[in-house]
């Protein structure tokens, strides 16, 4: 029985499909062994986000080889995408399989396995043009409660600082069937909640029954964004046995009162928003080719909360991007705050060859970057402590998803719908799934404590 190891780098999606690869190898009779082990093949999935995620790809595959010199080296995904030539040319690397070509993946080795010295093989499709989504289908994790579903791929936003439109192609949306049939085989399984994912949620649906060649003129201004998005919403919470749907990464414009008040009548859905800004000013949302300016997100961030009063709304916001100035940056750290958003993921803007921002004039230093971005983190850190003091007193309800000791206690921790990090003493616990109680307090930073007492 022949060994595999995995290691996977970069998004949710690339983990998602990560666990298709592991789970289809299993199938077909490998052991699975941790990366760390000498295996006869290793599969690693790349990211290329950054030029730092290009290095950290090589720098995995490089010691894929090392561990055992007679092993098969497959590289996979964004990185083989955007580099093939680099990749193609690189001699500890044994079969190159792009984005698109994940679902044969172990039929790809086992040729490569059965025609070893013949020379490398490359299996890379040019996704520029239009092709049709990859339909991969999950049916079990090592996920226990929650398990993130990949229903959309590619983007076509092209923003400036972004290689992904070249990494993983034009927009395209997964069959809803499909998606009802794997969440509802999940479900089947034990899983309980379920993260609706994809490089461009926001898209999805607009391709779908669409001619491609009118599409690129019609995507991303359809008269109703979202409308797709919550039609699938809504039959996955009639169709699968989930309780709950959690959403990934949304773009303001999809945020619309239509889109809005259809959520609000699906029980499952979690009120977590997690929308994107990426800058607090205008001007560097327009260098970014961002779609919408602040006072348009601000009014997104108010309308969900005039549908969700206790809704989490995160976001993820660039510091250092090329021509910053002290004052943009100011503009952005008065904006965070009069939005009040309950998280603010916060990330250094890095240069990545191939995209607009790496030509631009302007570029600052890793010390200004640094210190813009300590100071957001800093700031974010005392938001997210105000949201969930608000919680303490209140009802909320947990779904249990592991075991956890703090200080001389164990206890069973999940999250709320909203997200929020709760735990309850796990003597009283009593083999319940989901957790109703009142919040007491703090345990640590992260963590609030729930009591069961009436």
């Amino acid at each position: 029985m022949k060994k595999v190891a995995f290691h996977n780098l970069g998004c949710k999606v690339n983990a998602y499909e990560m666990e298709y690869v592991q789970q289809e190898f299993e199938k077909r009779g490998y052991k699975i062994v941790p990366f760390a082990e000498k295996a006869d093949i290793y599969v690693i999935n790349t990211c290329t986000v950054t030029n730092i995620a290009d290095r950290k790809s090589r720098q995995m595959l490089h010691r894929a080889r090392k561990k055992n010199e007679e092993a098969l080296v497959v590289a996979m995904g964004c990185y083989v995408q955007t580099d093939t030539e680099a990749v193609q040319d690189d001699p500890d690397i044994d079969l190159v399989v792009g984005n698109n070509h994940k679902k044969e993946i172990v039929d790809l080795v086992e040729t490569a396995l059965y025609e070893r010295g013949k020379g490398g093989k490359t299996y890379v499709s040019d996704l520029s043009r239009r092709v049709d989504y990859e339909d991969l289908f999950l049916q079990q994790t090592k996920e226990h409660t929650r398990v993130s579903i990949k229903i959309q791929d590619g983007c076509d936003q092209f923003c400036a600082y972004c290689i992904i439109p070249y990494a993983r192609g034009r927009a395209r949306s997964r069959d809803p069937e499909s998606v009802i049939r794997e969440i509802a085989a999940l479900a089947a399984n034990g899983y309980r909640e379920v993260v609706l994912t994809g490089i461009h949620l926001s898209s999805y649906g607009t391709d779908l029954g669409r001619d491609p060649v009118s599409y690129n003129e019609a995507a991303g201004k359809e008269e109703n964004p979202g409308a797709a998005l919550l039609s699938l919403i809504r039959e996955v919470a009639l169709r699968t046995g989930i309780s709950r749907i959690r959403l990934g990464s949304l773009e303001p414009r999809i945020i619309t009162d239509a889109f809005l008040q259809g959520l609000s009548g699906i029980d499952a859905f979690c009120d977590h928003f997690h929308l994107s800004l990426q800058s607090g000013s205008d001007t560097v949302l327009q260098r970014m080719n961002r779609h919408y300016d602040t006072a348009g997100y601000l009014e997104k961030v108010k309308l969900i909360r005039s549908y969700f009063p206790g809704a989490a709304i995160a976001a993820d916001v660039i510091v250092g991007f090329p021509g910053e100035t002290e004052e943009e940056f100011e503009t952005t750290r008065r904006f965070l705050n009069e939005a009040d958003l309950y998280a603010v993921h916060v990330f250094k803007y890095s240069r990545r060859k191939g995209t607009v921002a790496d030509r631009m004039e302007g570029q600052l230093t890793e010390r200004v970057k640094n210190e813009r971005s300590a100071v957001l983190i800093a700031e974010g850190e005392v938001r997210t402590k105000r949201f969930m003091q608000n919680l303490i007193g209140q009802q909320a309800q947990m779904l249990c998803e592991e075991t956890v000791r703090i200080g001389e206690k164990e206890y069973m921790t999940g999250f709320t719908k909203n997200y929020v990090r709760l735990a309850l003493p796990l003597q009283n616990v009593n083999g319940q799934e989901m957790i109703r109680g009142t919040v007491k307090g703090f345990l640590t930073d992260e963590i609030l404590e729930v009591s069961t007492e009436k």
